[in-house]
């Protein structure tokens, strides 16, 4: 009898995870399994396909022939050299698993002034625009047409640029390369020398979050915070190396997505700066902990919107949005105690339109 058969019956089934087993390194065990399993995937190929890259990553493997070492390796001497931007380039259907590799390398290297800086949904550029803090990963899928980014990676590679292709021949071998990155950031952490397994500045925007929320309940009100919205001044101030982080706290559509990558590319080709995107609060828990741990390389802004509706926390005296917005006003604070360099803009409409004028009027 299957979990489906199972489930259908009534029955309650436990499964415990290990609790020794981090989050971001955890989607081959039930946290990652059990939901796989509920949606249809076959769990005996994904293990079987994850088996097969533990064999290839003994450690009695030579290293030139290890793929967990070897990329582990590259990412670790591409970083020391100053090519610590890590821009992945995936076939379409997966690009879904750069998010992934978002969270695993920024949270696993970005710490005591180190790390690997993840950039993920970029829009390809001309190679002209890429700079020489860039190495590129670039995750194919043989059974889906790609000859157009194809021709991309390859213009980067002629380009100097340090190129990496790894191929998968099914959506299956994703379980290959689940176990092949985790492998790779803990070797690359050595390289670095740093402990990939933990996460010390994850807890520094939790606790300024918890102060914000005092502040609510005692005086009925979020704390005011300084607007400062010139990102033309921010982005003058760019130096060789940076980059540029859009935390974005409003509503992720397709429209939002498309008006936010115009941007991106605006930018990196208007001031040869790299750009990462993440949603906020979700990116807390990603590369939180890469902009506050890692290098000083970072130009961080910030953008905001009204909730138009408050869903209440049964229990407590605010809602959803509201923790939504401690946890942005905790994350600015934490980073500017950090002496981060950091803009704060605020939208009224955070459709794809508001946030196009926004960005037309301060770029």
């Amino acid at each position: 009898m299957g979990i489906f058969d199972r489930l259908i019956l009534g029955d309650t089934i436990h499964f415990l995870n290990d609790p020794n087993i981090g989050g971001r390194y955890s989607v081959l065990s039930y946290f990652g399994l059990v939901p796989a399993s509920l949606l249809g995937i076959g769990i005996t190929q994904l293990l079987e396909r994850a088996n097969h890259m533990l064999e290839l990553c003994n450690p009695d493997v030579p290293i030139a022939e290890n793929p967990g070492a070897w990329l582990g390796a590259f990412l670790g001497a591409m970083t020391k050299a100053g090519r610590d931007k890590l821009t992945l380039i995936t076939s379409p259907s997966v690009s879904s698993f750069g998010l992934w590799v978002e969270q695993l390398i920024a949270e696993s290297t970005g710490k005591e002034g180190k790390g690997i800086i993840p950039v993920t949904t970029e829009p390809l550029l001309d190679p002209s625009y890429y700079e020489s803090d860039r190495m590129f990963a670039y995750l194919r899928l043989r059974e889906e047409e790609t000859t157009e980014i194809d021709r991309a990676v390859e213009q980067i590679g002629l380009q100097g640029h340090p190129v990496i292709t790894l191929e998968m021949n099914d959506r299956y071998d994703l379980a290959a390369e689940f176990f092949r990155w985790e492998f790779a950031t803990a070797v690359a952490g050595v390289v670095l020398g740093i402990h990939p397994f933990n996460q010390p500045d994850v807890q520094r925007a939790k606790d300024a979050t918890q102060r914000v929320l005092r502040n609510y309940i005692e005086q009925g009100r979020l704390p005011i915070v300084r607007m400062d919205d010139d990102l033309p001044q921010l982005l003058a101030g760019a130096k060789k190396g940076n980059y540029l982080a859009i935390m974005a706290y409003i509503n992720q559509t397709e429209e939002v997505d498309q008006v936010l990558a115009d941007f991106r590319r605006k930018i990196t080709e208007d001031c040869r700066v790299v750009t990462t995107l993440g949603y906020g609060p979700r990116f807390l828990h990603s590369t939180g902990q890469l902009h506050k741990g890692g290098p000083d390389t970072g130009l961080f802004m910030q953008i905001t919107s009204r909730h138009h509706h408050h869903l209440p926390i049964p229990g407590e005296p605010y809602s959803f949005g509201i923790i939504a917005d401690a946890q942005a006003l905790g994350d600015f604070e934490a980073l500017q105690s950090l002496g981060k360099r950091i803009i704060r803009i605020h939208v009224t409409h955070d459709d794809a339109t508001g946030i196009s004028e926004l960005i037309s009027r301060i770029s």
